[in-house]
């Protein structure tokens, strides 16, 4: 094997005296690396960059194992040729490139395993936020804040995280493709882009433009990207222009395999580096490469909405939310829930700097890092509950409104939309050095005020809103078996695909029993089990969002005295539907079209209905339905589909008939 002694220009370094000296600092690294000159030049010229520049930096021989003890040229070489264009891919995909991203993991590594607490110059206390009840009165009224909110909708942008497939829910497909609901059978990105639409038409309807669009912007991953692609191409976009829809594919990054940061090399595969997700805060960066935002900004919009793909009810949450964010004037507003004290679940917290108030930031809390915090401060008595029964911190839905202008200027800031990472390795031992598996950086979308602190020098205003779980939170994210184990321990959450679902009708009963229907709601202690799992025994009511996605829009259309038996099945779609004195108990479906004004006025329903049927344990399902444990029995139903022009009424008989 020779070793090279020649010149070696590296990409990216002027001439003169700083490029002679990492010219000889790279060839020093070369010789001591043992790689021949012959392997070098067999190379693609990035990958030879990438190999040069890894070594460059490779200050304490961390790295010695991906470059060094290469064969000699002729044995391997597509190998080695993969491993440096993956290489050069690793530093393409992270701002700085991958010496960037191993300066960034020997420091986190380091502060991990000195066991470093991140919030010992902090003291947590509630921050200043917004609390919402659809059916009742919060410090502010809900009919106000969705009044602001709608006056905001003109210039909301949309984005949507949905880089995971549903592999945890036992479903190997996108989360995004699965039905939210057996009534209609809508996947979940269908029902997110309806609701945009309708907010679209009805921003339109407010202003009186038909120029207003709102875009959408999906964020994938290697894994999601051609299944989101070829979802969205099977339904034309589910109704949405192609040009207000973006994709943005987020890289994975290099997995580390101990505390020096030395890149996991594939254990069948000598050529190749492990990569792991590097987490959904890449969307901000994301964003930030592809022009989005400095787009949007130049358009005058306003917000930005970010959604997690499973939570078909946050939907609910949007305008009032923006409401609040124009009322407080918030750059950032998290949707929330009330949480209970010591919940496995993250608190929005203001973290007040002891002795540098510019530093301080309300973020997101981990758990199992807000009980020692509290526990450090003021009386010591931790994560408690106060007189509500709640925690005073407000659980963290992971929805959240970003203001435009603060928005871009963080973005363009020098972090270019990267969030402070962090790092969490499982050790081997007590030394704290060596992992039992590989790690990486990751990120968290909610975790931008990080860099809102940085760029705003403290002056990001940050809040939060709080709703109801029923109207805003049921995500669904655990498998039937898990659900299964989780209910027979007491709870009423247990996340599946059937409790989502559930969820969806129990928020709209709510609604309707609202906007004054005689219908029975279903509380916790009337829940029933269908396949282990408590759901509502009824009524199951659907309300698409072109029949509603504002209280007053449901009040406006709910008239006069209707009745909905718990054994009924309901759906209701169109911009103009009204109902007026409907008596149902059975499975009724009306949808009229964009231009159909729809009124039904005295209906009465008896048929059989639906029901749900658990799935035969001695029998094999499909993934789809397997994961709910039961499918829906069609028995019988009522169903008007009218999409013709005009003005119809479907009366006490049930005839459709036009008016003038």
């Amino acid at each position: 094997m020779t070793t090279s002694t020649s010149t070696v220009c590296l990409p990216g370094v002027f001439r003169g005296g700083a490029e002679s000296r990492s010219q000889l600092s790279a060839v020093e690294s070369l010789s001591q690396s043992m790689i021949s000159t012959e392997n070098l030049d067999l190379l693609p010229e990035r990958g030879r960059a990438a190999v040069l520049s890894l070594i460059e930096s490779d200050v304490d021989s961390s790295q010695s194992h991906v470059y060094g003890d290469w064969p000699e040229a002729g044995t391997q070489d597509e190998g080695k040729k993969r491993l440096s264009e993956q290489l050069a891919d690793l530093n393409a995909s992270y701002p700085g490139g991958l010496t960037d991203y191993l300066s960034k993991a020997r420091t986190l590594l380091k502060e991990s395993a000195d066991g470093l607490n991140p919030f010992e110059e902090y003291e947590a206390i509630v921050p200043e936020g917004e609390s919402l009840s659809f059916d009742g009165e919060g410090t502010m009224s809900f009919a106000e804040a969705e009044q602001l909110g709608m006056e905001a909708m003109s210039g909301a942008v949309f984005v949507l995280v949905a880089g995971g497939l549903g592999e945890r829910l036992g479903y190997s497909g996108i989360k995004l493709s699965l039905e939210t609901n057996l009534c209609t059978n809508r996947c979940y990105l269908e029902v997110y882009v309806q609701y945009i639409k309708a907010m679209q038409y009805l921003a339109r309807q407010k202003t009186g433009r038909d120029d207003i669009r709102i875009p959408l912007v999906i964020m994938t991953s290697g894994d999601t990207d051609p299944l989101t692609r070829q979802l969205l191409k099977d339904n034309n976009n589910f109704g949405m222009d192609d040009d207000m829809i973006s994709i943005v594919m987020q890289d994975k990054v290099a997995a580390l395999k101990d505390g020096n940061a030395g890149l996991a090399l594939d254990g069948d595969d000598r050529w190749s580096v492990q990569t792991k997700p590097h987490g959904h805060g890449d969307v901000h960066h994301l964003l930030h490469r592809e022009g989005l935002v400095d787009k949007w900004e130049k358009e005058g919009r306003s917000h930005v909405v970010f959604l997690q793909d499973t939570n078909a009810l946050v939907i609910n949450s949007v305008v009032p939310t923006l409401g609040v964010s124009k009322a407080k004037g918030f750059h950032m507003n998290s949707i929330c829930i009330p949480r209970l004290a010591g919940e496995a679940a993250g608190a929005i917290t203001r973290l007040e700097h002891k002795t540098d108030p510019s530093k301080s930031l309300v973020i997101n809390v981990e758990y199992n890092q807000l009980d020692p915090l509290l526990r450090s401060q003021g009386e010591c008595t931790g994560d408690v509950a106060d007189e509500t029964g709640y925690s005073p911190f407000p659980g963290n839905a992971n929805n959240i409104i970003i203001e435009m202008g603060a928005y871009a200027k963080t973005l363009r800031g020098e972090d270019q939309g990267v969030v402070l990472e962090f790092v969490n390795p499982k050790y081997k031992d007590e030394s704290r050095t060596d992992f039992k598996k590989p790690t990486r950086l990751e990120c968290m979308m909610q975790d931008i005020p990080k860099l809102f602190q940085k760029e705003m020098k403290g002056t990001a205003n940050v809040g939060f809103t709080t709703f109801d779980r029923w109207f805003t939170f049921s995500p669904a994210k655990n498998a039937l078996e898990a659900g299964v184990e989780a209910a027979d321990k007491g709870s009423i959450a247990p996340g599946t695909m059937s409790s989502a679902e559930s969820d969806k009708y129990i928020q709209n009963q709510r609604k309707l029993k609202f906007a004054g229907v005689d219908l029975d709601v279903t509380e916790p202690e009337d829940l029933v089990k269908v396949a282990g799992i408590p759901v509502t025994p009824g009524p199951r009511i659907i309300l698409a969002p072109a029949f509603g996605i504002t209280q007053e829009e449901i009040l406006n259309k709910v008239k006069g005295n209707n009745k909905i038996s718990k054994s009924s099945s309901l759906v209701l779609d169109g911009h103009h539907l009204t109902i007026k004195n409907l008596n149902l108990d059975g499975a009724l479906v009306i949808r009229a079209g964009s231009e159909s004004h729809v009124t039904v006025d005295g209906l009465t329903v008896k048929n059989k209905g639906w029901e749900l049927v658990e799935n035969d344990p001695s029998k094999e399902y499909e993934e789809t339905v397997a994961i709910r444990g039961y499918t829906m029995a069609k028995h019988e139903s009522q169903e008007y589909i009218i999409n013709e022009p005009g003005n119809f009424v479907i009366g006490p008989d049930g005839e459709v008939k036009k008016v003038d």
